[in-house]
């Protein structure tokens, strides 16, 4: 096992260990152990892509997903919400997309107000997300409404959050129609994507003594910090000079399983 890709073996895995649950190791550099499936419908709520078998995390990751989606009917008049990529059943590498999501306290929560809350397993599959940015994301486009700042707003309130990545754009609206108490937006920060979904991360959760949580956010509102990738967007700087000579860029090469802690090794070998 050692020394092998290790998105082999968690990509392979189809359920959850069953072991008590536990992330170990990075967002990007990980494994959860005792993962718990979303179910595929909720209440106010509905898994996309099934066929990822993605729908996996930690227990409050489950939790966070079922009370925020409860919350959009109170907030802004929405059934619930769509749901996609969380993590794999034991988290780890995935056999393709995201570096991160590995520790099964990741959720991509879609921007677009769901229609209804009866879709079948093939609309799932099918349907598509709605992008929320115009000019390459500096700014929101006619799709972005109060809910969707509602629904960032609800997230980042949610002490179980450590951080939201949505695009730059976004996160200046949101700095700008804010007129209440503007702590949440410190957990808001601006990246590329994410416009079509809002990436939640939650912090490590106490107790879990083999979990690396990521360095603390910054103090302030980052407004204007997202303002000024907005600014590059409009007016790129000039690329920086390069050294002809210098060598290519190595590709980042794929993590194998002794690049993980230890105890993903017994995670991948629990029944």
């Amino acid at each position: 096992m050692q020394g092998k890709e290790a998105k082999q073996f968690f990509g392979a895995a189809k359920v959850g260990s069953r072991q008590g649950a536990a992330p170990f190791g990075s967002y990007a550099k990980g494994c959860i152990a005792g993962g718990v499936q979303l179910p595929q419908t909720g209440p106010t709520w509905q898994a996309m892509r099934l066929s990822r078998n993605r729908n996996w995390g930690h227990p409050q990751l489950i939790d966070f997903i079922a009370d925020l989606s409860g919350q959009m009917r109170q907030r802004a008049g929405w059934p619930g919400l769509y749901v996609g990529d969380l993590s794999q059943p034991r988290g780890g590498p995935m056999l393709s997309g995201h570096r991160s999501h590995q520790l099964g306290l990741d959720a991509d929560v879609w921007l677009m107000q769901p229609s209804r809350l009866d879709l079948s397993i093939r609309e799932r599959e099918n349907l598509s997300a709605t992008s929320m940015r115009r000019a390459n994301g500096a700014y929101v486009n006619s799709g972005w409404t109060r809910g969707q700042h509602e629904l960032v707003k609800a997230a980042a309130s949610d002490p179980r959050v450590a951080r939201i990545f949505i695009f730059p754009g976004a996160k200046v609206q949101m700095c700008k129609d804010e007129t209440g108490n503007r702590d949440w937006l410190r957990k808001v920060r601006p990246w590329w994507g994410h416009h079509y979904h809002m990436h939640v991360r939650l912090a490590c959760p106490s107790g879990a003594s083999g979990c690396i949580n990521q360095d603390p956010i910054p103090a302030g509102d980052g407004c204007a910090d997202a303002q000024e990738w907005v600014n590059n967007i409009l007016n790129p700087p000039p690329p920086k000079p390069r050294d002809p000579n210098a060598p290519k860029p190595k590709p980042k090469r794929e993590l194998t399983m002794a690049d993980l802690p230890q105890q993903c090794v017994g995670v991948l070998q629990s029944q």
